[in-house]
């Protein structure tokens, strides 16, 4: 079975996210830019089409602000 699905992310101007591991939790850090940035990511994964497994990563200067933990956003559609 072939899946022709491509799922973009955007990005809103000035988004600014920083991910933060405090050891027993995870604090993410955004702007208003950066929050409905991270909205729309995650609403692209959950549109109809998109396959189980679909994911994107943000890193450090990768998305995220300098001195960020990683997060991965990914679509499971296991139970």
């Amino acid at each position: 079975m072939t899946n022709d699905t491509t799922t973009f992310f955007t990005w809103e101007a000035g988004a600014r996210i920083a991910v933060r591991n405090l050891g027993g939790e995870i604090v993410i850090e955004a702007n208003a830019a950066g929050l409905k940035t991270l909205a729309a990511h995650l609403l692209a994964l959950s549109r109809d089409g998109t396959p189980d497994g679909a994911h994107l990563h943000l890193e450090e200067n990768n998305g995220l602000e300098e001195g960020s933990a990683s997060l991965v956003l990914e679509r499971c559609d296991d139970e």
